[in-house]
Order: structure tokens, then sequence, then C-alpha cells
């Protein structure tokens, strides 16, 4: 049978049928231990107390192990000393994960803005080249910077 430049077969049975007419048996899946994906995603779904990240959200230990810290070049340490601008924890977590997004986009060279300063950082090497205090943002251009992360 033939219509057109399409070729349809005639197909009256399917392997393992017999007829077309008679009941079909009912396969039931098989029940297996839930396998690696099944408990990790259980573990992401389950309710987490307020605060806390869930299970597998972030980086693994391994790369948080490795995931080197965050260096000051001399130049960015005086600019800092002299310009007053502290940086405390909380905004250093979010800086070196800015830093981890920049480098998953291939960045290089980016600037960084937090509430109270800009940083030139090179990626690669996790080191802060310069600093300005936001008093010192306005009306500057910022150049050999590849990307922008804002934290």
């Amino acid at each position: 049978m033939s219509s057109g430049p399409f070729l349809y077969p005639s197909v009256t049975s399917l392997p393992g049928q017999s007829g077309l007419g008679e009941a079909r048996e009912k396969v039931q899946p098989k029940k297996t231990e839930p396998g690696e994906f099944d408990r990790a995603l259980d573990q992401a779904l389950a309710p987490q107390a307020p605060g806390t990240k869930p299970a597998g959200v972030g980086l693994s230990k391994d790369l948080e192990q490795i995931r080197q810290p965050l260096r000051f070049s001399t130049h960015a340490a005086q600019r800092m000393q002299e310009r007053k601008i502290k940086i405390d924890e909380p905004t250093m977590v979010k800086v070196n994960d800015a830093l981890d997004k920049a480098a998953a986009k291939g960045l290089e060279d980016t600037l960084v803005l937090t509430g109270d300063a800009a940083l030139i950082v090179s990626v690669k090497n996790r080191t802060v080249i310069t600093a300005m205090d936001k008093t010192q943002l306005a009306g500057n251009v910022f150049t050999n910077i590849d990307g922008a992360v804002i934290v």
C-alpha cells in the first residue's frame, strides 16, 4: 500500500500479541530501592530551617574546600586604608560568591559593586586590584574589565 512518497506498512499485530481483540495483561513496574538521584531529590525537597540553604544548593563541600580565598594586592590594600574602606565578613562572602558567578561566565577582570565600595578584581587570581568607596564612584569610567557583578 503506497500513497504518494510515503510507505505505510500493513501491520496486523505487534510482537507478543496474538490478536487485537484479546484483553491485555497489565504490567506492574518492579519496585526498586531508591537511587542516588531519588535520595538527593528527596533531601533537596525536604523542609529546611529558616535561613539555611537546601542541600545541594551552592557549592559542594569539595569545591568550597578548594576555592581560593580572596586576596588584596598591595595597591588595593593601600587604597582601602587611605579611603577607609572596610569590608565585613558577610560582604566578603558575597564578594566570593560574585567571583564564583563571574568565573562561571568566563570573566577575567570584573567590577564588583558592594553597598559601600567598588572593587576591581582579577577573577582568575581571586585578587582585588583596586578599590574605591561609594563617594568616589560618581563620574568614574571603569576600563579593562569584562563584566560587573552587583552584590
